[in-house]
C-alpha cells in the first residue's frame, strides 16, 4: 500500500497545479480573488494531508477545480479530487450532467480522467472550441457514509484569435498615390474572442489617427474590430508597405496585411553639363554635345532639348536604379547658332508646371569665303587693281596682301557689320604689273587672334600678258614642183609670248580646219599646238591636191605672221564629154566636144571609138580653175545601127606626169529590128520531140512584139497546145510532127521600124526507109551495136524486149518507150527481103542525163605544201548532158574566184565534163580545208568533197589481188593509194611459209600497178604485201588491203587465174586417146587463149590511156527517166545539128593526184571522124558522122589502126560490127503526100543513117 501521506502530497500538489494555471488576458485580473481563495484552501488542506487522517475520516473533495482559459483547439483537464468511497461521481456543464461513465459517450472528445480507486475524477477535454465554453461542476452523489457532494462552479473560457484581416484596398496590391494627397484605408479583423487590437504602421511607424469600433461576430461569445485610418504619403513612401496589425492574448504574435505604395511625385529640376569652363561659348563648326539630366520622380522625368522654344531633340534616357533621366543633345554649332538659346525641359505625369534649364550660346566663326574682285590678267607695264571681300566673322578678321613672298601694302580696308552678329572686312589694292612678275602668286590673306592656327587666303595667279617675239614657217622650198597627192608638212614656230601664241593657219585668207566627211579619206590634218620650251609650234600636214596650187598658206600669232606658197601639178581634175544631140538615129551627125576642166601642165586631147583612132579639131579652151590650164577637143561622127553601144573615149594625156585621165561617152542610137549574122534560119528536129526556132535580132529600142507566122496562120502570142513564144521572141514547139516541117515567119517590131525573117523546120523521122523489091512485111530488123567488153565487165545488155519494132511497107520503126540512159547508142537497122546482101542503116540515140560526178572513194585528197609558195590543183569531173556547171566551196562557203589566188578552168568533152581549180600560194592556216565541188544542169546535180593536205607518206595501196599464176610466177594488180603529194613508188615483199626471212622486189617502172613477181617455187604458199614509198616514208604493212595470201600451182597443174583449177579426175567412160597428149593440147589452147585475152586486155588499156583516162561507169539498173522538154536554148551549129549523150561501161579508176607533174591534156576535137574499116572493107567515106552530133559532146581522135571511138562512151574495136557499102538513096519522099511543102534534100546533105535522135 501506498503511504497515505504521499497520496495526500500527490493530491496537494494536483491542487496547486490548477490554482497555479491561471489564465491569460484580459480576464486575469478578475479572476484573482478567486484564485487567492483557492490557494489559501489548498494551503489549508495541504497542512491537513500532513496530519494523519485516520481511516475513519469524512466525505469530502480532496482537490477542488478551478477556472481556466485555453486557446482554441489545445486540450483543458479540470480536476476533481473526491474522498468519498461507495460514492458516484460525475460533471455538469452549465448544469447538464454528464454521466458517471468515465467515457462520457455522449461527448466523444469529453472522458474521465485519473484512477477512480483513489478518488481522482479529472474532466479531460480534447481540442477545445467555443462550445466548451462554459461552468463545470464535479458533483458526488449520497452514500451511507455521507450527504451528496457538489464541487464549486468553475469557468472554462476559450480564446479565438482572429483568423483574417480584410484590408481596403486589398492587401497584397500596389496602390499608386499622389504624394501629399490624403487617402483613407481600413481594417477588418475576422471573428475572434476575446475582440483584438489593430494598429497601423506607414514605413514602419506607427499611424496615430485611428479609429477603431468592436463588434459582435458571426456567433456568440465572438467580436469583430473595424480600424480606419487616414494616410497622407510623401515622395519617400514611394515603394514602401502600409501595414495593418491585429493582436490578441490568443495570438502568439499579432498578424498582418499590407499594401505597398506606388507614390507619384515630381521630378527635381534639369541640369545642364557644359563642356570646358565658359558656359555657352562655342566655335563654329564645333561638334557639341550637352548633357542635361533631371533626379528624381515617379514617374523618371520626360526630357527635351528646345532651341529658340522650338524642340530639336525629343529623345531621352532613364536609369531606374539611380533615379535618373538624361539627354544628350549633339548639334553641329554654325555661324547662325549665334544668340541661340538652348534650354532642357523635364515634367512628368504629376508636375504642376515643366522645370526648365537653358544656356545663350555665344559663337565664334571665321570668314567661310574670302573673295577677290578684279581680273589678275593685265598687260605689262599697267596697273592691276583688286578687292579682297570676307564673308562674315566673330570676330573681325584682319587682311594683308602678298605677291609672290613680297608683301604689298594695301590702299584702303573697311569693316562692316555681317550675318549672325559677325563683320565683313575689305581690303583695297593697286600695283604695277611687271613681266617678270608672271605667273606669281597674289594672296589675300586674313588673320585674327581669336583664329591663331588658321590662316585663311585667297589666292591668284598673276598673269601678265606680253607677245611673241618671232614667227616662221619650215617646210617645202618655195618654187618646188609637188605632185598631186603628195604629203606635205608645214610647220608654224613661235618664241616667247603670253598668253601661248595661238598659232592659226590661213589658206588665201581662209582659216584651216580638219573636215572629217564621213567614209573620205582625211586630207588635211591640223596638229595641236605644241610647246617646248619657249618655242611654240603648230603643224600642218596636208594631201595636196589641185585647190593648193598656187595657194598661199599663212600662220598667224596675235599681230605677227609668215606665209608661204606651194606649186602643184595635177591631172585633169574633169574630163567632161558635151553633145549636141541625145537622141540618135542611123545616118545622123554627131559633133562631141571633150573639156579638160583644169591641169598643170596642160594635157593633150586625143579621140577613139572602140580602139579605133579618131581625128579631132581642137577647140578654144576656156578659164580654168586652181590657176590651171584648159583644153577642148571636138571630134564629128556619123550613126549607123552598128554604133549602138559603142563607147566614144576622150583621153586627157599629161606627158609630164606620166598620166591619163579619159572619160567616154556611150552612143544610144535608135533604129529598126535587125536580124543578127548568127540568126538560125533551119532548125531540126525529130517527131514526137520538141523545137526550138530561136531569134537573134537586134533593136533598140527592144522588140515590142514577135509575131509568128506559119502557112498564113499567125500563131497566138499566148501560147498554144502545142507551142509558146519565149520572152526573147524563140518560139517554142513541141510534140512535133511531119506535118510541122516548113517556113515560120518572124516579125519584129519596135518604135523605130519593123523587120522579118524566115526559118525552117526540119522535122527529121525516127524510121528506117529502104528502096527495096519485094516489099516484104519482116525484111526489117534493128539490133544495138556494143563494143567488146574487157576482161572482167559484164556483157552490155543487148536485147531489145522493151523495145517496139513496126514495119509500114518500104519503112520500118524502132519505138523506144521511156528512154533509159543503158539505152543510149547506137543501133543498126538490117533489111533483108531475100536478096542479098542485107542493107544496113546506123542512127544513135542520145539521151540526156544529171550531172554524176566522179568520187571513186568517199574523200578525195590533194597535198601541197602549205608554205605560200607553192599551188595546188583540184581536179573536179562529171558527166551530164547537157552540159554542166561547175560550183567550189570551203567549209561550207562560197569560194570567191575573184580573188586572184584562185583560177578556175573548165573543159567540156562530150559528156565529160572538168573543172579544174589552182590554188595558187597555198597556206596552210587558209587553205588546208575541206573543199566542195558541185556539178549543176537543168536535171540535177552531184558533188565530190576533195580535202586539201600536206604532204605527208603515201597511204597503202588498194585492191591488191592476183590476176595470174604459173608455179614460178604470180602476176598482181593494185591500185595506187593517195602519194602524199610527191612520187611514190612500189616494193612487194614476201615470204615463203615455213621459211624465215623476207625477200623484196622493187616495182618498174615505179608508177606501174601491174607486176609479175618471180623466182618462186611450184606448190608453195607465200604470203605477199605491196609497200608504197615517198620521200617522206613508206606506207607501212597494216593495211589489210595491201597484202594477200596466194599458193602457187603444182608442175602438173596448168597455169592460168588463181581460182582456175583443172579436173583432178578424168570423165568417167572410155578414153581413145592417151591422157598425156590430151592434157598437154588442152594447156597449149589455154595459154594462146590466156595470151590473146591479156593482150586484147592491154590494148583496151592503152587505149583508154589515150583518151586522158576519161571513164564511164554503168548505169545498169537504174531507174527509167521520162522524156524530158525542158532544154529549151540550144546552142544551133548548123542545118546537120544532131544532140548525144553517152554511156559509161569501165570501172572508174582511184581518184587521187599529186600537184607535182599534173597537166591536165584537152582532148583533141575534130569536126568530123572517120571510122576505120572493118572486117569486110566498108569504105570510110561512107562512114563519116555529121561534124557535132551534139554540141556539148566533142569527141576524141581515133588512133590509126584502131577502130576509133566515134563516141567514147561507145568504143567499137576489131570485132564490131560493120556496115554494107550499099549507099541509101534519101527516102523522105516518102511522106511528100504528107509534107508537100519540103524542098528536097541535097543528095549528100544528111544520110538518114547518120541521123541522131534527142530523147
Amino acid at each position: 500500500m501506498e503511504n497515505p501521506e504521499k497520496d495526500r502530497g500527490r493530491h496537494r500538489r494536483r491542487a496547486v497545479v490548477p490554482v497555479g494555471a491561471t489564465g491569460r488576458g484580459p480576464g486575469l485580473a478578475l479572476r484573482l480573488p478567486i484564485r487567492t481563495s483557492l490557494l489559501l484552501l489548498g494551503l489549508l488542506m495541504t497542512g491537513l494531508a500532513q496530519v494523519p487522517v485516520p481511516a475513519s475520516a469524512p466525505r469530502g473533495f480532496w482537490a477542488l477545480p478551478e477556472n481556466l482559459t485555453v486557446v482554441e483547439g489545445a486540450a483543458a483537464e479540470l480536476w476533481c479530487g473526491v474522498s468519498a468511497p461507495g460514492s458516484t461521481v460525475q460533471w455538469a456543464k452549465d448544469g447538464l450532467l454528464l454521466g458517471p461513465d468515465p467515457r462520457i459517450p455522449s461527448f466523444p472528445r469529453y472522458r474521465l480522467q485519473g484512477d477512480p480507486t483513489k478518488g481522482e475524477f479529472h474532466l479531460h477535454i480534447e481540442a477545445c472550441d467555443l462550445s466548451d465554453d462554459a461552468g463545470y461542476e464535479c458533483q458526488v452523489s449520497r452514500s451511507e457514509t455521507g450527504p451528496e457532494l457538489v464541487s464549486p462552479r468553475v469557468i472554462l473560457s476559450i480564446l479565438v484569435p482572429p483568423k483574417v484581416l480584410q484590408l481596403t484596398p486589398e492587401a497584397g496590391s500596389t496602390v499608386t498615390w499622389v504624394a501629399g494627397q490624403e487617402y483613407l484605408v481600413s481594417c477588418v479583423s475576422g471573428d475572434a474572442k476575446p475582440a483584438p487590437d489593430i494598429t497601423f504602421l506607414l514605413s514602419g511607424q506607427t499611424i496615430s489617427d485611428i479609429s477603431a469600433n468592436v463588434n459582435e461576430g458571426s456567433q456568440e461569445k465572438l467580436f469583430t474590430t473595424e480600424a480606419t485610418a487616414r494616410v497622407t504619403p510623401q515622395s519617400s513612401d514611394n515603394g514602401q508597405l502600409l501595414v495593418c496589425e491585429g493582436s490578441s492574448p490568443a495570438l502568439d504574435t499579432p498578424i498582418k496585411a499590407s499594401i505597398t505604395m506606388n507614390v507619384l511625385f515630381p521630378p527635381g529640376p534639369p541640369v545642364i553639363e557644359w563642356p570646358g569652363l565658359d558656359e555657352g561659348h562655342a566655335r563654329a563648326g564645333q561638334n557639341l554635345e550637352l548633357l542635361c539630366m533631371a533626379r528624381g520622380g515617379n514617374p523618371l522625368a520626360t526630357l527635351q532639348w528646345l532651341k529658340n522654344g522650338q524642340p530639336v531633340s525629343t529623345a531621352w534616357g532613364t536609369e531606374h536604379t539611380q533615379a535618373v533621366a538624361r539627354s544628350m543633345l549633339v548639334m553641329i554649332v554654325r555661324p547662325e547658332d549665334h544668340g541661340a538659346r538652348l534650354s532642357c525641359e523635364a515634367y512628368n505625369s504629376v508636375s504642376t508646371d515643366i522645370q526648365e534649364r537653358g544656356v545663350t550660346l555665344q559663337v565664334t566663326f571665321p570668314p567661310s569665303a574670302i573673295t577677290i574682285l578684279g581680273s589678275a590678267s593685265q598687260s605689262e607695264n599697267k596697273n592691276v587693281t583688286l578687292s579682297c571681300i570676307t564673308k562674315s566673322s566673330r570676330p573681325r578678321v584682319l587682311l594683308r596682301w602678298w605677291l609672290g613672298w613680297r608683301q604689298l601694302l594695301s590702299t584702303e580696308e573697311t569693316v562692316i557689320d555681317g550675318l549672325h552678329g559677325g563683320y565683313i572686312s575689305m581690303s583695297n589694292l593697286t600695283f604695277l604689273a611687271r613681266r617678270e612678275d608672271n605667273g606669281l602668286t597674289l594672296t589675300c590673306e586674313a588673320f585674327s587672334e581669336a583664329f591663331t592656327k588658321e590662316t585663311f587666303k585667297k589666292s591668284l595667279a598673276l598673269n601678265v600678258k606680253y607677245p611673241a617675239q618671232k614667227l616662221w614657217i619650215e617646210g617645202p622650198p618655195e618654187g618646188q614642183r609637188l605632185r598631186a597627192g603628195t604629203r606635205v608638212r608645214l610647220v608654224c614656230l613661235a618664241i616667247g609670248g603670253n598668253p601661248d601664241p595661238s598659232l592659226t593657219w590661213y589658206k588665201d585668207s581662209r582659216t584651216v580646219t580638219e573636215p572629217r566627211p564621213p567614209q573620205e579619206p582625211r586630207r588635211v590634218q591640223l596638229g595641236n599646238l605644241e610647246k617646248s620650251g619657249s618655242t611654240f609650234s603648230r603643224e600642218l600636214v596636208l594631201i595636196s591636191g589641185p585647190s593648193d596650187n598656187q595657194a598661199k598658206f599663212t600662220c598667224k600669232a596675235g599681230q605677227l605672221s609668215a606665209s608661204t606658197q606651194l606649186v602643184v601639178q595635177f591631172p585633169p581634175t574633169n574630163v567632161t564629154i558635151l553633145a549636141n544631140a541625145s537622141a540618135l538615129r542611123p545616118g545622123d551627125a554627131l559633133n562631141l566636144t571633150c573639156v579638160s576642166v583644169s591641169s598643170n601642165p596642160p594635157v593633150n586631147l586625143s579621140w577613139d571609138k572602140e580602139g579605133e583612132r579618131l581625128e579631132g579639131v581642137a577647140a578654144t579652151p576656156r578659164s580654168a580653175p586652181f590657176k590651171g590650164s584648159a583644153a577642148a577637143r571636138s571630134v564629128l561622127l556619123r550613126m549607123s545601127s552598128r554604133d549602138h553601144g559603142h563607147r566614144v573615149t576622150c583621153r586627157a594625156h599629161s606627158t609630164e606626169l606620166r598620166e591619163t585621165v579619159s572619160a567616154f561617152y556611150r552612143l544610144n542610137v535608135l533604129y529598126p529590128p535587125e536580124f543578127l549574122g548568127e540568126q538560125v534560119l533551119m532548125v531540126t528536129a525529130v517527131e514526137q520531140g520538141e523545137a526550138l526556132l530561136p531569134v537573134s535580132v537586134s533593136a533598140n529600142p527592144a522588140p515590142e512584139a514577135f509575131n509568128w507566122t506559119f502557112r498564113g496562120y499567125r500563131l497566138s502570142p499566148a501560147g498554144g497546145p502545142r507551142h509558146r513564144i519565149l520572152s526573147g521572141g524563140a518560139l517554142q514547139l513541141w510534140n512535133v510532127t511531119r506535118a510541122d516541117d516548113g517556113l515560120y515567119q518572124l516579125h519584129c517590131q519596135n518604135s523605130e521600124g519593123t523587120a522579118e525573117a524566115l526559118v525552117r523546120l526540119d522535122v527529121h523521122y525516127i524510121v528506117c526507109t529502104v528502096d527495096a523489091n519485094p516489099i516484104l512485111p519482116e525484111m526489117f530488123n534493128w539490133e544495138r551495136l556494143v563494143r567488146i567488153q574487157p576482161l572482167g565487165e559484164e556483157e552490155e545488155d543487148q536485147s531489145l524486149d522493151d523495145m517496139e519494132k513496126i514495119s509500114k511497107g518500104s519503112t520500118g520503126r524502132l519505138r523506144i518507150h521511156h528512154a533509159k540512159l543503158t539505152q543510149a547508142g547506137a543501133y543498126q537497122c538490117i533489111v533483108d527481103n531475100g536478096v542479098a546482101p542485107p542493107a544496113r542503116g546506123l542512127v544513135r540515140l542520145v539521151v540526156r542525163f544529171a550531172p554524176h560526178v566522179e568520187h571513186p572513194s568517199p574523200l578525195t585528197k590533194v597535198a601541197a605544201a602549205g608554205d605560200s609558195t607553192s599551188s595546188a590543183t583540184l581536179h573536179c569531173r562529171a558527166r551530164g548532158v547537157p552540159n554542166i556547171v561547175f560550183t567550189w566551196t570551203k567549209n561550207g562557203v562560197p569560194l570567191d574566184l575573184q580573188d586572184p589566188r584562185y583560177t578556175e578552168h573548165t573543159y567540156h568533152q562530150s559528156g565529160v565534163h572538168s573543172s579544174l581549180l589552182t590554188i595558187a600560194n597555198v597556206s596552210a592556216a587558209q587553205d588546208y580545208a575541206l573543199f566542195t565541188c558541185t556539178a549543176t544542169n537543168p536535171l540535177g546535180s552531184d558533188h565530190t568533197d576533195i580535202q586539201l593536205v600536206s604532204i605527208s607518206r603515201p597511204d597503202p595501196p588498194l585492191g591488191l589481188k592476183v590476176v595470174s599464176m604459173t608455179p614460178y610466177s604470180v602476176g598482181l594488180e593494185w591500185k595506187p593509194g593517195f602519194d602524199g603529194g610527191l612520187p611514190q613508188s612500189f616494193q612487194v615483199r614476201y615470204e615463203a611459209l615455213g621459211t624465215p626471212g623476207f625477200l623484196y622486189m622493187n616495182v618498174l617502172p615505179p608508177q606501174a600497178t601491174t607486176f609479175t613477181l618471180t623466182g618462186l617455187q611450184p606448190s608453195t604458199r607465200y604470203r605477199v604485201w605491196l609497200l608504197a614509198s615517198n620521200a617522206l616514208g613508206d606506207s607501212g604493212i597494216a593495211d589489210k588491203g595491201s597484202q594477200i595470201s596466194v599458193t602457187t600451182p603444182g608442175l602438173d597443174q596448168p597455169s592460168g587465174e588463181p581460182d582456175y583449177q583443172l579436173p583432178t579426175e578424168q570423165p568417167a567412160g572410155p578414153s581413145r586417146l592417151p591422157l598425156l597428149p590430151v592434157l598437154f593440147a588442152v594447156g597449149g589452147l589455154l595459154l594462146l587463149s590466156n595470151a590473146s585475152c591479156v593482150g586484147g586486155f592491154l590494148w583496151q588499156r592503152r587505149l583508154k590511156r589515150l583518151a586522158e583516162g576519161i571513164s564511164e561507169k554503168t548505169e545498169a539498173g537504174s531507174e527509167e527517166d521520162r522524156v524530158r522538154n525542158e532544154y529549151e536554148e540550144s546552142q544551133w551549129t548548123g542545118d546537120r545539128d544532131t544532140r548525144s549523150s553517152m554511156v559509161s561501161t569501165t570501172d572508174v579508176e582511184p581518184y587521187y593526184h599529186s600537184m607535182r607533174d599534173f597537166s591536165p591534156q584537152l582532148l583533141p576535137t575534130l569536126e568530123e571522124v572517120s571510122y576505120p574499116r572493118g572486117v569486110t572493107g566498108l569504105k570510110e567515106e561512107n562512114m563519116a558522122f555529121p561534124g557535132h552530133v551534139y554540141d556539148e559532146l566533142e569527141r576524141l581522135y581515133a588512133p590509126s589502126g584502131a577502130w576509133g571511138p566515134l563516141y567514147d562512151e561507145v568504143p567499137m574495136g576489131s570485132c564490131d560490127l560493120y556496115w554494107p557499102e550499099d549507099r541509101y538513096e534519101d527516102a523522105r519522099g516518102i511522106y511528100d503526100q504528107v509534107a508537100g511543102d519540103l524542098d528536097p534534100m541535097e543528095p549528100d546533105a544528111l544520110p538518114f543513117e547518120l541521123r541522131g535522135q534527142l530523147v
